[in-house]
């Protein structure tokens, strides 16, 4: 398939600071990420895809570049003994649409250790709508529940919840039988919240006025933060006795100002999420999950679908938080 040519979507440095991304041509010569080549049938559009688009140089490093740190196709060609040519498969995380050309294209060369087999039960598109942020989710979930947790222990909190990440969440635990409480700051998205399975919708104002004490009300079983900074400060303050806090991300802020109370007095327990390195076997073992008894119905509902020629359009809009839930790409 030497010259062949496909669509992309290209993020170039037009002027120093100034980025610009375009839907055009690109030459699978120019791919060199790994011994396998995959056909992209889908992507989807994350936070960390809009910053990459946007020029962040703590995403990507050198342009032009194609973000995307989502994929799902199949394979062309491998040189990876556990796969095989016309397998659909699914890429996540590692360097992907980071400094490694990404999902926003027809094709990707990724490393064979990289991709994992489409679970059966699951459909291309679907693994798209869960993506990376599907895969956080469930990483979280599984945090909790190997924590102990279980639903008879008490309401489980999700903060950032009309997020991508935040909205599988409150969709698997419901999944799971948990009593699932729903922080957002947007009062119109209550009633989505509730359709993905949320029994109750905090506003984030409230649960945010809170007194300035090191140990709150034992409110929580369980916290699936998705947000970083004063929403993560609070989840751990007024998790139970015996709660596990799982954190995820930082758009509220990478800081945390704690005492060390919440942990030595109620055994509250703070589990870090990491979906990037993830080891390939809890990969394959969360996707199955997703396919079978973590399998979401309603996943449809929880996403848009859009070409590559709207993703400028929807850039601004993810960086903005004006995306509910998943923003599926068809390639």
């Amino acid at each position: 398939m030497s010259g062949k040519t496909f669509r992309r979507y290209l993020v170039e440095e037009t002027e120093p600071g100034k980025f610009n991304g375009t839907v055009g041509e690109g030459n699978l010569d120019d791919l060199s990420g790994g011994d396998t080549l995959i056909r992209v049938h889908y992507s989807s559009l994350n936070y960390k895809d809009a910053l990459s688009a946007t020029g962040n140089k703590g995403v990507t490093k050198k342009y032009p570049h194609t973000p995307g740190i989502d994929a799902a196709g199949e394979v062309v060609s491998t040189g990876n003994r556990e796969l095989a040519p016309g397998q659909e498969v699914i890429v996540t995380g590692y360097d992907l649409g980071m400094n490694t050309s990404g999902g926003f294209a027809e094709y990707i060369s990724v490393p064979g250790e990289w991709v994992c087999p489409l679970p059966d039960g699951l459909q291309l598109k679907e693994s798209m709508i869960l993506g990376t942020a599907g895969l956080t989710a469930a990483l979280s979930v599984r945090g909790v529940v190997n924590n102990g947790i279980n639903p008879d222990d008490g309401a489980v909190l999700v903060t950032g919840s009309t997020g991508g990440v935040g909205s599988l969440a409150v969709a698997i635990l419901a999944k799971c039988g948990f009593n699932v409480s729903a922080v957002t700051g947007k009062a119109d998205q209550a009633e989505f919240l509730k359709t993905v399975g949320a029994h109750d919708v905090v506003p984030r104002s409230q649960f945010l006025d809170v007194k300035d004490r090191p140990l709150l009300k034992e409110s929580w079983a369980a916290v699936i933060d998705t947000v970083g900074g004063e929403p993560l400060n609070v989840a751990v303050r007024s998790a139970a006795y015996g709660g596990t806090v799982t954190t995820c991300g930082m758009v509220a802020s990478p800081k945390l100002n704690l005492t060390v109370f919440p942990f030595i007095l109620r055994g509250v327990s703070l589990l870090g999420i990491d979906s990037v390195q993830c080891a390939h076997q809890v990969r394959n073992e969360i996707w199955s999950r997703l396919a079978t008894e973590w399998r979401i119905p309603q996943l449809d509902a929880m996403s848009t679908e859009i070409g590559l020629d709207d993703i400028n359009e929807y850039i601004p809009m993810i960086l903005d938080g004006r995306v509910r839930g998943r923003t599926v790409v068809a390639v």
